[in-house]
């Protein structure tokens, strides 16, 4: 049956009961279906849309939501744990410290060791989040929580603490590697947005109470942008720079109460210039769930920055930089410009909803 629920698509139902009492056979019914609908999409001549790229946020389930209502919590364990593990994965210097970060933060960690005793895994558990008459703590594995975040990704990660830098350095550092993404790759790009995507949670870990907010909203919203699809390489100039920037933003709260409002405003222009140059990259590349969500993050980071300039002490606060414009890498053939979805922007502080199904129209 076909239901035509707007004018720019339909719903399609269809009964799972089999004639002979056999049950349908579901796995991967999802990517079955996208590639159903792209076929579709081409034999009719319909509005292509956005083909299943496995990167949209893992939300929470029904249940999950449900218990956290009955607790009288105001999110789910699941959102709770990925911001946790998500902070600590880009704060931590190696395996050791990353499951030290968890314990400190309040997390129950198990850790998982193959059969010669080497570690490779782990899961969180929120203390107080049970299950089975509480019985035993409920557990999420990393890949569980995302799929960024399973302890082989955890460890691309991984740098060596370098010496205290000043803010002053943390800004040079993005911009120039703002400007190296707009040169990058398919394969470099995807490595230097991932970077991106830790210091985004840097910075909102770091930030001032005024902005943290809306820097957290941010972070949240390029998280799907940190995350193309397809291969990555981990060498990318630009990556080097944000990781460094990352490092250096740990000391910013020290560095920032020297120069107060205007570092701070400095701070956001730059990372505004590194997400425009992540958001134009992801256009190029046809990336249209990651272009969505990077200028989301965008949208917030310049809200934070005209709250921001509000305090400054300078008398002219510098421009927010217009939108930085890319060509395609040079492996792919020219990507059209993809058509406009009119997706509102969310200026609220709560996380944007994954992209979800795609619908032909």
């Amino acid at each position: 049956m076909a239901i035509r629920h707007a004018p720019d698509h339909i719903h399609l139902l269809a009964t799972l009961a089999r004639q002979d009492g056999r049950h349908p056979h579901l796995r991967g019914d999802i990517p079955k279906m996208h590639t159903a609908a792209r076929a579709f999409e081409a034999r009719w001549g319909l509005t292509p849309m956005s083909p299943l790229d496995r990167t949209a946020r893992r939300t929470p389930a029904t249940g999950e939501k449900e218990k956290a209502t009955r607790r009288g919590i105001t999110e789910p364990a699941r959102e709770t744990l990925q911001r946790t593990v998500r902070e600590a994965a880009a704060r931590a210097t190696g395996t050791t410290d990353f499951l030290a970060r968890l314990r400190d933060a309040g997390l129950r960690v198990r850790e998982h060791h193959d059969q010669d005793g080497a570690l490779d895994g782990y899961a969180v558990a929120l203390p107080g989040d049970r299950a089975d008459h509480n019985s035993r703590p409920v557990w999420f594995s990393g890949r569980t929580l995302a799929y960024d975040l399973s302890l082989p990704r955890v460890r691309e990660r991984f740098e060596p603490a370098i010496s205290p830098e000043n803010l002053h350095r943390a800004h040079d550092r993005i911009r120039r590697a703002a400007t190296l993404l707009t040169h990058a790759g398919r394969t470099e790009g995807a490595g230097d947005v991932a970077a991106l995507g830790d210091l985004l949670v840097m910075a909102a870990a770091t930030a001032p109470p005024a902005v943290r907010d809306q820097i957290r909203a941010a972070a949240a919203a390029f998280e799907q942008a940190s995350r193309a699809p397809g291969a990555r390489t981990l060498q990318g100039a630009a990556r080097a720079g944000f990781r460094a920037a990352t490092r250096a933003l740990e000391h910013a709260p020290r560095a920032a109460r020297g120069g107060g409002a205007p570092a701070v405003l400095n701070l956001l222009i730059a990372l505004v210039e590194a997400v425009e140059a992540a958001t134009a990259w992801h256009r190029a590349q046809d990336h249209r769930a990651q272009t969505r969500a990077a200028a989301q993050a965008a949208v917030l980071l310049r809200e934070a920055a005209t709250l921001t300039s509000t305090h400054a002490r300078t008398t002219t606060p510098r421009a927010v930089p217009r939108t930085v414009r890319v060509t395609p890498a040079p492996s792919r053939d020219p990507a059209a410009a993809p058509p406009d979805t009119g997706a509102p922007f969310r200026t609220r502080s709560a996380p944007p909803p994954s992209p979800g199904t795609g619908r032909s129209r």
